[in-house]
């Protein structure tokens, strides 16, 4: 296989990324297609998708040692669960699933045709291998079972950033930068009140501390 695209996302690093395609549902993202797919005719039709699903590859990961268990974040990083009953990115082929939101077509650009998406869970540069419409129809079936995911509940952040620290980050950032901590991107292991944490995210670097169910943010380096 070969790629075909990659996705130009916020994300500069693994740490914060969302454990989930949705799960920040702002965060922008944008398809750029190589040099020998950017045709705009094999793109005919795809405005007319709400959403897309994204075959792509975990590339930061292809050379990490594989395991047939590991440990999802759901389960605090404590409990050992079968990997392909996991979407962990420690996968034999590396291979991740992405149901993202289609924003818009730009048909001409510099670099052809671009995707713009929201709510991507990839980081930037990731190589993408195919791209398939979602389909309501085939691809929803909200009765089915859920697993561990239905036993251990997912409970969110308050965050908190004084208007003079936000005001370093675009404006067009605001929701994603706040969706991202929200999620806590801390490995779930870590529950240390005076640790400061950073993340790259859209260019900066973010640090904050995390206590009681609050994550506060002390500081924003463009």
């Amino acid at each position: 296989m070969f790629p075909i695209a990659h996705i130009e996302t916020p994300f500069d690093e693994k740490f914060d990324i969302p454990r989930q395609a949705g799960l920040a549902a702002e965060i922008p993202g944008v398809i750029v297609f190589t040099d020998d797919y950017r045709d705009p005719s094999s793109l005919r039709g795809i405005e007319d998708f709400d959403r897309l699903w994204l075959i792509w590859q975990f590339s930061a990961n292809v050379s990490a040692t594989k395991h047939p268990t590991v440990r999802p974040p759901r389960l605090g990083g404590n409990e050992r669960m079968g990997v392909w009953a996991t979407r962990s990115s420690f996968r034999p082929n590396n291979l991740g699933l992405s149901c993202v939101r289609l924003e818009r077509v730009e048909w001409q650009s510099s670099r052809g045709p671009l995707l713009h998406v929201l709510g991507a869970d990839m980081m930037c540069g990731t190589p993408i291998f195919d791209i398939k419409p979602y389909i309501p129809s085939a691809d929803s079936f909200p009765d089915a079972r859920g697993g561990f995911t239905d036993t251990h509940e997912w409970r969110p952040l308050q965050v908190e950033i004084s208007d003079e620290v936000l005001q370093r980050v675009p404006c067009h950032l605001h929701a994603s930068l706040h969706d991202v901590l929200r999620l806590d991107p801390r490995p779930h292991y870590h529950d240390d009140p005076d640790r400061v944490y950073g993340m790259s995210f859209g260019g900066m670097n973010v640090k904050f501390q995390v206590a009681d169910g609050v994550v506060r943010v002390i500081s924003i380096m463009v």
